[in-house]
């Protein structure tokens, strides 16, 4: 019986890599499809894995693709070339996958689409990569430029940055990272179980897991099992990275403390903040979209928060209602490139360009200057992007002091265990980075105190 094709993973992944051509989220339109599809869990995981593989692989497929086609990837019609990617992916990075089932059901997929006049040239192309893809010309590893291009599958201005950025050798090392698969990274939400008894759960379950080398509440999972994982509707446990969860430490609060989360949305760092108060802190948390604020309060009352308030508000003007000096601590992690969490959200490295690294850093600078006033003299405030690029981590907190002689630059390392400081720079700000943090993903953090 052929399956009807809203059942077809390959179809589902081509819909869905079209709509992210588009301009769409992957994240949010594969959720979105594969919540109303049919498909089983096997060909749900196809699905993710060629939409996110894709994605993230994208420079490296099509300088594969380039060495035999006869006619430049760009003047190809653009659902000929969508097919096409989806085929070579298929036979340069899934094993799993027969050569002839990912040529056949390319081909069979464009005579679905009604591209007949194309099935012919996308076969030939694809045998041929199959046949001659031992002979690609990759850039070696001491190409450093092209090899980040080509082979890590970076556009031209993420590898200078990257270039700029690090030596040579963790270049490479943070290019092979970002292109491939992030872990899964649980935080276990101490308001209503341990750690030990996370992980004992999750063995119980099926799944293998092991703790975080750095943040304490945090758990990645190494294999997950048949059954779902334990604790779910109990709010046990949040997804995030290990680098997000260092972000609530770092603020340093205590009960008592009035806090606001700046740019709040989706909650995670906001819920870690209740938590490691004991929910007897006064938390305020803010974010631009009012669709965004119910999802902090939608989280918040999962994970049992009870002292968060979500508001909504455009930062991008002084939060009037809130009175100067009040705030003992305040958290900013600022709208950013993503460029530290291109893994999670890989059309990133093709949607963004150095202009717009320069239009954000323009907004996080214009944040920094509403918020600051809120902060208490004494009190403390915490920058922090997933990102690496320096106009928006050091130069924003560089210029930041250079205008604000009321506060100064905090040393991270000085109040943190031993066991973190590879995470922290000469300054004393945190850089964590994939390949030299456990593959936690790439964050950057600085805390200023208000010294009148």
């Amino acid at each position: 019986m052929t399956s009807r094709p809203t059942d077809s993973p390959r179809r589902t992944a081509y819909e869905i890599l079209q709509r992210v051509e588009d301009g769409a989220y992957a994240d949010v339109v594969l959720d979105t499809i594969l919540k109303r599809s049919r498909l089983d869990l096997r060909d749900r995981g196809l699905v993710t894995e060629l939409v996110y593989g894709i994605l993230r692989l994208l420079g490296r497929v099509d300088f594969a693709l380039a060495q035999f086609c006869d006619r430049p990837l760009h003047r190809l019609q653009p659902e000929v070339l969508w097919l096409l990617r989806l085929g070579a992916y298929q036979l340069l990075e899934l094993d799993r996958v027969p050569a002839h089932a990912a040529v056949n059901s390319t081909v069979g997929l464009a005579r679905e689409l009604e591209l007949d006049e194309a099935a012919g040239f996308i076969n030939a192309v694809l045998r041929s990569l199959d046949r001659g893809q031992a002979e690609i010309p990759w850039p070696p590893p001491e190409k450093i430029k092209p090899y980040l291009q080509h082979v890590c599958s970076q556009p031209v201005w993420l590898a200078k940055e990257v270039m700029r950025q690090l030596p040579n050798v963790e270049a490479r090392a943070l290019g092979e990272s970002l292109a491939g698969s992030p872990p899964l990274t649980l935080r276990v939400n101490r308001l209503k179980v341990g750690r030990d008894g996370f992980l004992t759960a999750l063995a119980e379950a099926g799944h293998q897991a092991h703790p975080c080398s750095y943040a304490a509440e945090g758990v990645t999972l190494d294999q997950r099992g048949e059954n779902s994982l334990p604790g779910d509707a109990e709010g046990w446990y949040q997804v995030q990275d290990e680098a997000s969860i260092l972000m609530a430490h770092l603020l340093d609060v205590s009960p008592g403390q009035r806090i606001l989360d700046a740019c709040a949305a989706p909650g995670g760092k906001t819920t870690h903040v209740a938590a490691l108060t004991d929910n007897r802190a006064e938390i305020i948390a803010l974010d631009k979209y009012p669709r965004r604020v119910e999802l902090i309060e939608q989280g918040a009352q999962r994970l049992g928060c009870s002292a968060v308030v979500a508001r909504q508000w455009d930062l991008t003007e002084p939060a009037d209602f809130l009175e100067a000096q009040s705030f003992d601590r305040v958290l900013l992690d600022a709208p950013c490139s993503g460029l530290g969490v291109l893994r999670r959200n890989p059309e990133g490295r093709w949607n963004k360009s150095p202009v717009n690294l320069k239009e954000l850093a323009v907004l996080q600078r214009q944040i920094l200057e509403n918020i600051a006033p809120l902060v208490k003299p004494g009190g403390k405030l915490l920058y922090s992007v997933c990102t690496f690029s320096h106009i928006e981590t050091d130069a924003i907190i560089d210029s930041f002091l250079e205008d604000h002689p009321e506060f100064g630059l905090e040393r991270l390392a000085e109040q943190f265990s031993a066991d973190w400081g590879g995470l922290f720079t000469d300054k004393g700000s945190l850089r964590s980075y994939p390949h030299r943090h456990d593959g936690m993903d790439a964050f950057f953090a600085a805390r200023v105190v208000r010294c009148d």
